[in-house]
């Protein structure tokens, strides 16, 4: 039996945030980069009010400890890379090169796997930059996407 997965909505200072939970595990964290209608329930689980309770926190002063029970997704090579970007200090960032050395990979490799973490801001792959600047957010290399990342790496300093 699959539990019901819920969608809740999180005005936020980067614009919403659209949360899919059950009662048991988030299943995925994204930021709205559009102004798409999205039919969203109220905070309808304990989960979904944590995983809110977390990234208000987070917006408050950008070192949130994470305690949610993350929904197994991905390959097997995804979820190595998204543990080991959890282990990034919120306020440092790491580059695709040095990933790809730890876990003894390739950069473009590191990159395919942030792009497709389903849990943003929670498994910070913003922190994630390359030898030459910013790097890319969300697949792209340039527009909202790089000034949200940046707003992120920015928050996080502060």
């Amino acid at each position: 039996m699959t539990s019901l997965i819920t969608k809740t909505i999180l005005e936020t200072p980067v614009g919403r945030i659209l949360l899919h939970t059950s009662e048991t595990h988030l299943y995925d964290v994204v930021i709205l980069i559009t102004n798409d209608v999205i039919d969203a329930d109220l905070v309808t689980s304990t989960l979904a009010q944590q995983a809110v309770n977390q990234l208000k926190s987070y917006f408050i002063d950008g070192q949130s400890t994470w305690t949610l029970p993350l929904a197994e997704q991905g390959t097997l090579f995804q979820r190595k890379v998204w543990q080991f970007l959890q282990t990034i200090p919120a306020g440092e960032t790491r580059t695709y090169s040095d990933l790809a050395q730890a876990l003894g990979t390739s950069a473009r490799a590191i990159g395919n796997a942030c792009r497709a973490n389903p849990f943003a801001i929670v498994v910070p792959c913003h922190r994630v930059v390359s030898k030459s600047g910013i790097g890319g957010y969300y697949g792209k290399t340039r527009g909202c996407e790089i000034v949200l990342k940046q707003w992120l790496l920015d928050h996080e300093h502060h």
